[in-house]
């Protein structure tokens, strides 16, 4: 039994003493190994940097939708109520000065006003002489008025209004030719 075979010598011998293997290769086996660490480290922080910019920009984009969504929750109901506008506006229009009725009606519209202004609606009604402005008027004619530059409003025909910022109808205007 004195053949022992080279794996059990190897086995016997244990990490400290030679077994074929230099302290150098072992360093070098050691710092290629330390350097792989340090990449997939470096690699790994790069990712969970990349990740929470990632989360920061989703959160931020949530909050943006959710102060749009707020912003325009009446939309619907304001659009809706733009008829009510018109319609009492009309009655004011065919109502006598001297009407009883009147004074009621102007103060329901001016009540109406200011609720709907408390949530972000605003008239759009240019005055003969204002510039046409395309974003937010409507050219239902062209007429020659005295006095109107050219491309100028001659006339309004029917109210538009904004809801904080955005266009829910244009007013409708009589354009000056130019």
């Amino acid at each position: 039994m004195n053949q022992e075979s080279e794996q059990d010598k190897d086995i016997r011998q244990g990490p400290d003493e030679d077994n074929g293997m230099h302290d150098g290769d072992q360093d070098l086996g050691l710092h290629a190994q330390v350097e792989m660490l340090k990449a997939e480290l470096e690699q790994l922080q790069a990712q969970t940097l990349l990740e929470r910019a990632d989360l920061e920009n989703q959160r931020k984009r949530m909050a943006r939708e959710i102060e749009t969504a707020r912003r325009f929750a009446n939309e619907r109901l304001l659009s809706e109520m733009l008829q009510v506008f018109d319609s009492l506006e009309a009655g004011l229009a065919s109502a006598a000065e001297d009407d009883p009725l009147r004074a009621g009606v102007e103060l329901t519209l001016r009540q109406l006003g200011k609720v709907t202004a408390t949530f972000g609606l605003t008239e759009v009604a240019p005055a003969p002489g204002d510039a046409f402005d395309p974003e937010r008027h409507q050219a239902m004619s062209m007429s020659a008025v005295e006095g109107i530059p050219p491309g100028a409003v001659a006339q309004l025909f029917q109210k538009g209004y904004v809801l904080n910022e955005r266009l829910l109808r244009p007013a409708m205007v009589v354009v000056a030719p130019s």
